[in-house]
């Protein structure tokens, strides 16, 4: 069995501000109140391609372990490591992110991609993210109810920390804005 979804937001805000605000989304104080789930982020390393000008970079997250309590006293862990990999092209105005967790892998496999490009409408003001996740609990697979039942319960725990996601990367954005019009906040 495999949980996917997808979810789409605008932010009515331009492109370049909105994968600012990605960067930042993690570091600040406010935001790991909002974001108590991410415990850790560390960069990697970050390559930045002369002939394309693209940006690749790849951080790792560690995250309290999603989905219902009893998953994680089965798996006996309570938290969860998991890579992320960025490609950033300003000349196409695109990023990519995709995050896979790597600890937890051989219990349940988590796979998300967003995708930050401007927005077809208002691609000067606007921004579209695009955020597509695939979740398999591997070990119940013989049990389809209970393996759907759990997948189910990790979806959910994934769009509600979608949403303080949003309204982390909404925070920062508006930031951004009376930053780069000289007000203080």
């Amino acid at each position: 069995m495999v949980k996917a979804y997808t979810q789409e937001y605008t932010y009515k805000h331009p492109w370049d501000r909105v994968t600012s605000a990605s960067w930042k989304k993690f570091a600040d104080a406010e935001n790991k109140r909002t974001l108590s789930h991410i415990l850790e982020v560390d960069t990697l390393n970050h390559k930045l391609d002369p002939s394309t000008g693209k940006l690749y970079t790849t951080r790792a997250i560690t995250v309290h372990a999603p989905g219902p309590w009893f998953v994680r006293k089965i798996v006996r862990q309570d938290v969860c490591h998991c890579v992320e990999s960025t490609v950033v092209d300003a000349q196409a105005r695109s990023m990519q992110l995709t995050t896979n967790n790597i600890s937890l892998e051989k219990f349940i496999e988590v796979e998300e991609k967003i995708r930050y490009d401007p927005h077809p409408e208002n691609p000067n003001g606007w921004t579209l993210c695009r955020q597509e996740t695939s979740i398999r609990i591997k070990p119940l697979s013989a049990l389809a109810s209970m393996a759907e039942k759990v997948e189910q319960r990790c979806a959910e725990k994934f769009v509600q920390n979608s949403a303080k996601g949003r309204e982390v990367m909404e925070r920062i954005c508006k930031y951004l804005e009376a930053e780069s019009k000289g007000i203080s906040i």
